[in-house]
């Protein structure tokens, strides 16, 4: 037996009257009543006893009553039934065809119950709708056709404190032209969500839940209404609302009050109105305190070119980045929102500033050409580097409060309109407010906005990530000093000198080590051989190391000759494609360990030359002598590669290599090599520590007669290369910082 349901709602049943009957009820309580005594009865409710007698709204509710009995006894397995079954309980549904809707119910809730039901056998039985079900039936994605409690009939009527299908409004978030936001409570799951309610179009792509990226809005799922074409995007809710109240906040605010704390008040000022809780201890909300404004933009700007990237890499693009679009965290993150806006390039008729919500200024000139009614351009142009665009616009106008171009003073948008903005757009980067920007606006957050603002696509970041790392720049002090050094910086100075700076760094070690050597050698080798034989081997040894010193520079020239090049052509402003740019950065971490296998090599090549050619022009060498060469030459060339290798390696990473940093973003190849050349710094840290060591360890083959003679030289060698030491140190101890910060960037990138 039935029990009777609680009013809901407000609709009361008079005393004597069936559920059914009271006064002033509509389908949508008709529909809970049931559901709600479906919920509190031991048996199944009876259905016609909630039927109303108004015939205006019998016929409508007797097909939802049925659609929820379906639902309950199929998937509560109390004694399901069948449509033929109301049909013969219910005579009134003889007299017309049944809706498809309710056979859409029947077939799904059979299916999730686990009988095995086929579409076929629905067309057979209903071949007058055949092809309707067919089309119907043939997806496995179901969506509830229920009339549900108090749900408005358009998106005009939403409003707090209704409900519509698995959702409670609690309180608006926004609305555009086509749809409107609303906190939610997911009633299923228990849980707060952010749900869209759009017009079902049929546009709306199904990319949406697959983008999983930490500066991106989840989006859990969507249900489309079939009934009333409506679809519910439901996604990650987040409560400090969005860039659009923090640029209002900029406009208010001097640009010297302006800074990361500023960021922090407007969002605690929004979660106050929603009655959120500000988040006491936050090591991201404690980063953002302590940065300037200029940082604070930067620190943004990075993560939504990294969610930019992301997207584009999945093949999303959002077509409409501005403030509005930026949700904000309590911790102050940003999280993009809205992707894939439904575009149309026909706006004949329309205004597409109405079309888009008024986000035509946030528009690359690419995307405005789309939107004209009068140009070629089409949606299919547009990639990436147009979302780009419209981030630095963001950006740009977070910066200084207003928009790089004055588009404040167009109104509509109508071809008039469209035209001035592409006019706007069609300058030159150098045509940009550049006074408007802060006086403490790092050198890496500007370039990052003017490149990403250049009117030719082919000139802008190729990618969000490109264009994080440049703003990640912004936020590393070591290394914005490294690819941004001062105007007076020695570092500038030094890439016009590569060619001295590099001869003198490999020259000055080895003439050194050649100086010791000979020496040595003289004292322990030559002063014991005849005069003519003396002669001889000063003249083999002198030639041999003057060939030494000329191929060694030769080489050394060869291996920056196309550094040279590029850094030349980069200072005349030549563009270079990435593999260009990869290379010169790759040839520029190898400088150290190439040169120094050249000294190696060639030192190498004169320890076996010198005495064979003394052997050969028939001079007899003891065997002594031989190890006593031999040793000296281990020693000199430990310090023809240790010391040249920091000398180079330092000049390297400081000068040279920053310098490509603002053409071309770092990527996986370049932290491997920075990596290597962390380790290899290492070890030939080691080997100028050894070179005294080798020094001392060689003395003890030398006869004690001897040891008078070599005392002086040794002395000398040991002193020398330990005070060498504190200097290889801290060249060591500087080129690690140097590297940490630049892999860094590349860490980023991946």
């Amino acid at each position: 037996m039935a029990h009777p349901a609680p009013p809901v709602r407000g609709a009361t049943a008079e005393a004597g009257r069936s559920p059914g009957q009271a006064r002033g009820i509509g389908v949508a309580e008709v529909v809970e009543r049931f559901a709600d005594a479906w919920r509190t009865a031991e048996t199944p409710p009876e259905l016609a006893a909630y039927l109303p007698d108004s015939p205006a709204i019998r016929r409508v509710s007797l097909i939802e009553l049925i659609k929820v009995d379906l639902a309950n006894r199929w998937s509560r397995g109390t004694a399901p039934k069948r449509l033929a079954d109301y049909v013969e309980e219910l005579p009134e549904l003889r007299t017309w065809p049944l809706p498809p809707d309710l056979i859409y119910e029947e077939f799904h809730v059979r299916r999730r119950a686990g009988g095995s039901v086929d579409v076929t056998e629905y067309t057979a039985a209903y071949p007058d709708q055949a092809d309707q079900l067919s089309e119907l039936l043939a997806t496995d994605d179901y969506h509830s056709t229920l009339t549900t409690a108090a749900e408005p009939a358009d998106l005009d009527a939403l409003a707090a404190g209704q409900k519509i299908d698995d959702f409670d409004l609690m309180t608006g978030l926004g609305r555009g032209a086509f749809a409107r936001v609303f906190l939610a409570r997911q009633r299923s799951m228990q849980r707060l969500v952010a749900l869209k309610i759009s017009r079902d179009k049929g546009a709306e792509p199904q990319t949406l839940a697959q983008l999983d990226h930490d500066y991106i809005v989840r989006v859990f799922d969507q249900r489309v209404l079939v009934s009333r074409k409506l679809r519910l995007l439901y996604m990650q809710y987040v409560p400090g609302g969005t860039l659009f109240t923090v640029l209002e906040r900029v406009r208010a605010t001097p640009q010297a009050q302006r800074g990361g704390a500023m960021l922090l008040e407007v969002i605690d000022g929004v979660l106050a109105t929603k009655g959120e809780i500000r988040p006491s201890e936050s090591p991201l909300r404690a980063e953002l305190a302590g940065l300037s404004w200029p940082e604070t933009v930067a620190w943004l700007g990075r993560r939504l070119a990294e969610a930019l990237d992301y997207a584009g890499r999945a093949g999303v693009l959002h077509r409409d980045v501005k403030p509005a679009n930026v949700l904000l965290t309590a911790d102050g993150v940003p999280k993009l929102a809205d992707f894939n806006i439904s575009f149309s390039g026909n706006v004949s008729g329309a205004s597409p500033v109405a079309y888009f919500g008024g986000s035509l200024a946030y528009m690359s000139p690419e995307q405005l050409a789309a939107v004209h009614p009068d140009l070629p351009a089409t949606a299919a142009d547009l990639d990436t580097r147009s979302d780009l665009y419209a981030l630095a616009v963001v950006l740009w106008e977070l910066l200084t409060g207003r928009k790089p171009f004055d588009d404040d003073a167009v109104t509509g948008g109508d071809r008039t309109a469209l035209d001035a903005m592409l006019e706007r757009r069609s300058h030159s980067p150098r045509d940009l407010p550049y006074a408007d920007l802060p006086p403490d606006c790092p050198e890496a957050l500007q370039r990052a906005l003017v490149r990403a603002l250049d009117p030719d696509p082919a000139h802008r970041w190729p990618t969000g990530a490109d264009m994080a790392q440049q703003l990640a720049v912004s936020l590393d002090a070591r290394a914005r000093d490294l690819v941004d050094p001062p105007p007076n910086s020695w570092r500038l100075r030094a890439r016009l000198l590569m060619h001295p700076i590099m001869a003198l760094a490999i020259a000055v070690p080895n003439a050194l080590a050649i100086w010791y050597g000979y020496n040595h050698n003289r004292t322990l080798i030559i002063d014991k051989l005849d005069a003519q034989a003396q002669h001889r081997f000063d003249q083999v040894a002198l030639g041999t190391y003057a060939v030494c010193f000329l191929i060694g520079f030769v080489v050394t020239n060869l291996l920056i000759a196309p550094l040279w090049s590029i850094a030349r052509g980069l200072r005349k402003g030549r563009p270079y494609g990435w593999q260009a740019l990869a290379g010169a950065r790759a040839d520029t971490l190898r400088l150290g360990r190439r040169n120094v296998l050249t000294c190696f090599a060639l030192w190498a090549v004169a320890g076996v030359a010198v005495p064979v050619s003394v052997q050969v022009s028939g001079n007899q060498i003891t065997a002594a002598s031989y190890l006593h060469f031999f040793l000296t030459q281990i020693v000199c060339g430990a310090i023809a590669m240790a010391y040249p290798y920091f000398l180079v390696s330092f000049y390297a990473v400081r000068s040279l290599y920053p310098m490509f940093l603002p053409h071309s973003g770092l990527g996986a190849e370049d932290a491997l090599r920075l990596r290597q050349l962390d380790a290899d710094s290492t070890y030939f840290l080691v080997l100028a520590a050894a070179v005294p060591l080798l020094g001392v360890a060689g003395a003890t083959f030398i006869p004690p007669a001897d040891i008078p003679a070599v005392i002086v030289p040794l002395r000398v060698l040991c002193a020398g290369t330990a005070v060498a030491f504190i200097g290889v140190y801290w060249l060591f101890r500087m080129l690690e910082k140097d590297l940490a910060a630049l892999e860094r960037l590349a860490a980023g990138r991946r």
